[in-house]
């Protein structure tokens, strides 16, 4: 005798049931009690997070042991409690004027009720506690599934009779295996499961496109019908234009505040719309602000990124500027979250995303203290061996307020981050670290310090237990070096050494980071890469926006890092400035000028700039400050002997003097005067922070 179609279904979906092990453990194991342990199972969990999937392996399991089972979805009933009586009757096979608990109450076996999509019924809520359910025999076993946690009523009335279960996401194994199941290819696991996050229906769906479509090839904007099917699971209500305005901003932020909210919106009140948001499915709730299930996330934002990229980006820059403003405001642990919700937006950039690790994050900044020493030395000893120990025993001696640590929450030491000051070092300790001494010696062969300046060598980094590969340690670490960058007053160059430099190049030149060779050292044998940063070429603000630039885009190109600045002493960088301004209405001769490696020129040319662009640059440079001069009526003499001297030069100083109708002596006194007021201004543009 054939198979029913509907046997075949059946077995497939059966086939292809992975996880939910502590689920089904739950409810056999109530299936099997002597008398149930509890009368009510309830479920709950966004949308397409497999909540019908499970209810039918479990209607599975308890037909395996001939238990009579009946399975109703609410979405195919009025919400009114005749329309569930006749829909129980029709699943019985019972004639309409037969009660179908009474019906329930005369059958000598257990018996499971499963009703699926229960958020339909919820306007009657109180019902279904106070009678519904009161009318059950008590060897019915009901299982409930809803996009939504049961309400306060529910658990307090009901107590050990309900057993609450919040379905998660399948794990990554769990995920494989389905996959697998599914036949999607091996190689295209770990981008579909970047993706999904595990979560069941986006599974289903991409296995499904693998189905359809031989030699395919995994990219989340390649796969329209998967994102439309995501969104109308997560975004299917959505009461007008500013609840849809909310929604997208809330997908782009790592947590959502109410004032954040206003602020990304443009509107003085946003309560109404936070707690709209608050209430969706996908949405919960931490303890500093709300945020999205992951894979509404990444549908949400992917949709967004695609139909609106305007408004898109426009959403990148109201954040940015509210993190900026906020940064500005905050010390301490909140300082540190808003970098982190800063560094959070750049996570859809290829590169960023396979370089930070936001979720799991449950350790804490603090200070060293004496405890600390034996365990970050013998963290050392066992990743980079016992000479870097000893190095590091030395550093602690030196500079202990270096030390940044990361606790796991029983304070025990999870990472740390050593950020050894140089421009405190001694020559004693430079022999006794290659790896400080390598660093002074880059600085002052390319990049001298100059009075006042600081320069920070990232000397240790690592988790205690991956070192320094990606890891939630290895992020906190790495946002915790940024907001060095922007608190050091002075800050005027950065090295990070890293045990695998290659693995880093592409995410250090997406943060404008500079691969230096000069830099590297070796110690135990083995071979450390050094990044670093000229902080005078570019400031902390200006690599700000810098980086808002990447913040949509792709993976910038990895250029090789550009000439050295040329740091001058004032009376040198004076000497120069004298020099240009000889050579003034030639451009070509200003090619040798030192001034043309310097910061104040740097910055007005492209980093990799020929150096007849950069003599260009200089030469407008010194048109423009001189000019700058005749704004005060105070400095207009000084402008004008600076003009007839250097900008639309005399045959000579004798003759410049004539043309302003000045004495000699004059003249001298105010070009002089002028030049000195020309190497201050730019002076002072060289130097600032």
């Amino acid at each position: 005798m054939s198979s029913r179609i509907g046997d075949r279904m059946i077995a497939t979906r059966r086939h292809r049931f992975v996880g939910r092990e502590r689920e089904r453990a739950l409810f056999q194991s109530a299936l099997d009690a002597t008398n149930l342990p509890f009368q009510i199972i309830h479920i709950f969990g966004p949308g397409g997070i497999g909540k019908t999937t499970l209810l039918k392996e479990f209607a599975a399991l308890a037909e395996q042991k001939n238990l009579p089972t009946y399975y109703l979805d609410a979405r195919t009933l009025e919400p009114s409690p005749p329309s569930l009586f006749d829909a129980l009757r029709a699943a019985m096979g019972l004639d309409g004027a037969t009660s179908p608990a009474q019906a329930l109450a005369n059958q000598s076996a257990r018996h499971v009720l499963l009703i699926d999509t229960l958020e339909v019924l919820s306007p009657w809520d109180n019902w279904l506690c106070e009678n519904f359910l009161s009318q059950l025999p008590e060897d019915t076993l009901l299982v409930l599934a809803s996009r939504d946690a049961p309400s306060a009523a529910w658990c307090n009335d009901l107590g050990e009779m309900l057993h609450s279960i919040a379905l998660r996401n399948l794990s990554p194994a769990e995920s494989r295996d389905y996959l697998a199941r599914r036949n999607v290819p091996s190689a295209e696991h770990t981008t579909v499961l970047d993706f999904t996050h595990g979560h069941p229906l986006a599974l289903s769906l991409v296995a499904d496109v693998f189905a359809q479509r031989p030699n395919f090839h995994f990219q989340p904007e390649h796969a329209p019908d998967v994102i439309k099917a995501l969104l109308e699971q997560f975004a299917n209500k959505v009461p007008g234009p500013a609840h849809r305005a909310a929604l997208e901003a809330c997908v782009l932020l790592r947590l959502t505040t109410e004032s954040l909210l206003a602020e990304m919106l443009g509107v003085a009140d946003a309560h109404e719309l936070f707690e709209w948001l608050r209430g969706l499915s996908f949405i919960q709730s931490g303890a500093h602000g709300i945020f999205p299930h992951d894979l509404a996330r990444e549908a949400l934002t992917a949709d967004l990124r695609w139909r609106n990229p305007d408004w898109h980006k426009e959403l990148h820059k109201r954040a940015r500027a509210y993190y900026i403003k906020h940064f500005e405001q905050t010390n301490g642990d909140a300082q540190q979250r808003v970098l982190s919700d800063f560094i959070f937006l750049h996570r859809d950039n290829a590169v960023v995303r396979t370089l930070f690790q936001w979720d799991n994050l449950t350790a804490a900044a603090d200070a060293l203290r004496e405890s600390d020493r034996a365990a970050l030395v013998e963290m050392i000893a066992r990743h980079e061996g016992a000479s870097a120990a000893r190095i590091a025993a030395h550093w602690l001696a030196r500079q202990p307020e270096s030390v940044q640590v990361y606790r796991d929450p029983d304070q025990s030491l999870a990472g740390f981050l050593m950020a050894i000051a140089l421009e405190r070092v001694t020559e004693g300790d430079l022999q006794f670290d290659c790896g400080a001494r390598a660093a002074a010696q880059y600085l002052r062969q390319h990049a001298p310090l100059r009075s006042g300046e600081r320069a920070t060598l990232f000397r240790f980094w690592m988790a205690r237990d991956t070192y320094q590969a990606v890891s939630p340690i290895q992020s906190l670490i790495f946002v915790n070096i940024v907001r060095h960058y922007l608190t050091t007053p002075g800050l005027a160059y950065t090295f990070i050494p890293c045990a695998e430099p290659e693995h880093w190049a592409a995410g250090f030149a997406y943060g404008d980071l500079a691969r230096l060779a000069g830099a590297d050292f070796e110690i135990g044998g083995r071979q450390f890469g050094v990044y670093g940063r000229d902080w005078r070429a570019s400031p902390p603000m200006t690599w700000l926006a810098l980086l808002a630039e990447r913040e949509t885009g792709g993976a910038p190109n990895i250029a090789p890092p550009p000439p050295p600045l040329v740091i001058l002493s004032r009376d040198e960088f004076a000497s120069a400035v004298r020099a240009a301004l000889h050579h003034l209405p030639h451009a070509e001769s200003l090619r040798d000028n030192p001034l043309i490696h310097s910061r104040v020129v740097v910055q007005r040319s492209d980093a990799h700039a020929p150096i007849a662009a950069r003599a260009v640059a200089l030469q407008t440079l010194l048109a423009q400050t001189i000019a700058s001069l005749q704004a005060s009526p105070r400095m207009a003499k000084l402008y004008r002997a600076l003009d007839h001297t250097y900008v639309q030069p005399a045959p000579s100083q004798e003759q410049a003097a004539e043309l302003l109708n000045l004495p000699f002596s004059t003249y001298r006194r105010h070009l002089k005067e002028g030049i000195d007021h020309v190497v201050e201004i730019l002076w002072q543009e060289e130097i600032a922070q």
